[in-house]
């Protein structure tokens, strides 16, 4: 692609669909593409969770398809079953499987849990009194020294599993090919966000979210990052416009709970205070992408399980790795605060926060903020105050 070709009011060449357009439509894609898959005899399988291994269900034939919700809307009818200081992540996932207006979950031949917070596992009970459930034990202990192995076991008895439940045989050579498809998808999204490392970022933090699907491995939209980032490198190369960023926005490092497609109210908050998101260090952003399978390692089950098992979520004891990734997304990103989104009774991230705060403020020498909310639109007053109160501190200081 030739940069000079763009405008200056677009990083988009004339007559060119922007790639933020196709994802604008993602759910779209990704109905009609399990639709296709389902005609074809792919089955579909649902999952809640980052340690879920998709490549184990790619290989499998199968398609991997996330199912947490991210509406308010649902809320309501998940309150019946469930109480009503649970987390709003876990009461939408529900709440869409009461109502039944899902189609993913409603097609779902599979769908896969995991042990992490208390919440979700009960939930999950519930869930499986009329889904194929399948529980994958996660051993929390970080360090311990045999948590590994038994990783890797459960990762093999979800292999063999999925091999019965879909008469097909996980071989090792499906296995690598679901290795190389997951560590594509992954580079690719890893050098979209590398894109906000610079002083001027293409994208806000909102854009960069957007590019993510719910159904991995799908060519079409590793087509279309690979399009973006053509589009968006471009971009650093043509004289500013209106529409690109203002440097003097405030660079903002985001961590906490993950923000699943529906639920960026918070994200979108930061940035309409004059802020820009340069890295999101949760489960729908970086944290999932910064590593790949090992494709070297002779047992690729063990590759797999070693990968997703140094996801540093927050239900791990202790949660080490988390510290230390921030502190180099902190190098990396620049960011001038730390703000942590918790979704309320999320216990564990809200536990955690203290280590966070300290982190930030004692380590990095951040301003730190927390927001603790749920998916009602009702506290965004209340929130964007605050937001723009920690702005108006860093703005005050004197420039380095």
């Amino acid at each position: 692609m030739d940069c000079a070709s763009g405008s200056r009011s677009s990083p988009v060449p004339a007559g060119m669909p922007d790639p933020l357009a196709w994802f604008d439509g993602m759910i779209d894609h990704c109905c009609d593409f399990a639709e296709a898959a389902k005609a074809q005899g792919r089955p579909v399988v649902g999952i809640m969770c980052e340690f879920t291994p998709r490549e184990i269900i790619l290989a499998a034939g199968a398609v991997p398809v996330c199912l947490c919700g991210g509406s308010a809307a649902t809320i309501p009818e998940a309150e019946q079953f469930l109480p009503a200081n649970l987390c709003p992540l876990i009461k939408s996932t529900f709440g869409y499987h009461v109502k039944g207006s899902n189609p993913f979950l409603k097609c779902a031949d599979l769908v896969v849990a995991e042990t992490t917070c208390d919440g979700k596992k009960k939930m999950f009970e519930l869930m499986g009194a009329m889904k194929p459930m399948y529980v994958l034990e996660l051993p929390q202990k970080a360090d311990d020294a045999d948590a590994l192995e038994h990783w890797t076991q459960e990762v093999h008895k979800f292999k063999e599993h999925l091999e019965q439940r879909f008469q097909t045989r996980i071989t090792e050579e499906k296995l690598r090919a679901a290795i190389r498809l997951m560590n594509r998808e992954r580079g690719l999204r890893r050098q979209l966000a590398d894109l906000m490392t610079g002083n001027r970022p293409p994208l806000t933090g909102r854009q960069l979210i957007q590019f993510k699907s719910i159904i991995s491995g799908i060519e079409a939209d590793l087509q279309q990052y690979e399009r973006a980032l053509a589009v968006y490198r471009c971009a650093d190369t043509q004289p500013a416009s209106p529409d690109r960023h203002d440097p003097e926005k405030i660079r903002v490092l985001l961590t906490g709970v993950p923000i699943v497609h529906g639920a960026e109210r918070v994200l979108e908050i930061i940035e309409s205070a004059g802020a820009v998101v340069v890295a999101m260090e949760n489960c729908t952003g970086l944290k999932p992408i910064l590593d790949d399978v090992d494709l070297n390692e002779p047992d690729p089950v063990r590759a797999i399980a070693r990968k997703y098992y140094h996801l540093p979520c927050s239900v791990l004891t202790p949660n080490a790795r988390r510290f230390e990734t921030l502190a180099v997304l902190a190098a990396k990103f620049r960011p001038q605060c730390v703000i942590e989104l918790v979704w309320q009774a999320c216990l564990t991230y809200d536990i955690e926060s203290f280590h966070v705060r300290k982190m930030a403020e004692e380590e990095l020498g951040l301003p730190y903020l927390k927001i603790t909310t749920d998916y009602s639109p009702s506290d965004s007053a209340r929130i964007a105050a605050r937001v723009e109160a920690l702005f108006e501190t860093i703005r005050a200081r004197p420039s380095s």
